[in-house]
């Protein structure tokens, strides 16, 4: 087969949850150019819905739903919602997140509430959509976002000269946590053509403080952050045909800093 063919999403249905944040979007973008017909979920539905407005504005096929992820019959809602709509899912990006947890010193409290949505709640969205996923008899691919910093502890030095402070601790738990759920899954989905991987990427480019930039990107080969069009190449490789002897993956995309 062609390669362009390998890489097309036509005819796909893709989930993207959290997909009007910012890695949100890139992914979205991506695989919509890819040809799919891509859902967006969050529980801001009303920011989702501008975001899909504005894709399908250039021609792309993209649709807002509501979930809240820490909820199980939103959840369920959303899986019917696609079932009704579209009658199959092909591809599930897990990406949505919540971030109550600021600092180390942070309450407890806020540990548990970052539990429910990017542990437990994780678990009950990433289920629901696999089922999905599962009853298609060609299959289909789960794609966890994870971080470098699920990989890494946090290199502090990034943020010497700046307010920024540092990275809280349920950001490392939670995305370590994925790429090892990655593995579990992909044996778990054996011989149901149901291939699940992690991409774990650095940072993206976002109006950071020149200081952190320049602390951070001096580490980085490439010298720079990642771009808005960085991750869509990955996305769609592990999304598509062309990712179809890719499973139980994380691929790491730093720019090399941690060569």
């Amino acid at each position: 087969m062609n390669v362009l063919e390998l890489l097309s999403l036509k005819g796909k249905v893709c989930l993207v949850s959290g997909g009007a944040g910012l890695y949100g979007k890139c992914i979205t973008e991506g695989l919509a150019e890819a040809g799919g017909t891509v859902v967006i979920a969050s529980r801001d539905v009303s920011k989702c819905e501008a975001v899909a407005v504005d894709f399908r504005n250039t021609g792309l096929d993209v649709h807002a739903m509501e979930v809240d992820q820490s909820d199980h019959d939103s959840v369920m809602r959303l899986k019917n919602e696609i079932l009704e709509k579209f009658g199959r899912l092909d591809v599930f990006v897990n990406n949505a997140v919540a971030r109550p947890m600021k600092s180390y010193e942070d309450d407890l409290s806020k540990f548990d509430s970052s539990m429910k949505v990017n542990a437990t709640g994780m678990m009950d969205i990433l289920r629901e959509m696999a089922d999905l996923i599962c009853r298609n008899a060609t299959g289909g691919s789960i794609i966890n976002i994870s971080s470098m910093m699920g990989m890494f502890g946090p290199d502090l030095s990034n943020y010497e000269g700046t307010n920024m402070g540092y990275p809280p601790p349920d950001y490392f738990f939670h995305n370590a946590g994925l790429l090892n759920l990655a593995r579990y899954l992909a044996r778990m989905f054996a011989g149901k053509q149901v291939r699940v991987n992690c991409v774990s990427p650095g940072g993206l480019l976002t109006n950071q403080p020149p200081r952190f930039l320049e602390n951070y990107c001096k580490k980085v080969p490439l010298g720079r952050m990642a771009y808005h069009d960085d991750i869509k190449g990955v996305m769609v490789l592990l999304a598509s045909e062309a990712g179809a002897y890719i499973n139980g993956e994380n691929i790491l995309m730093d720019g090399g800093m941690h060569a």
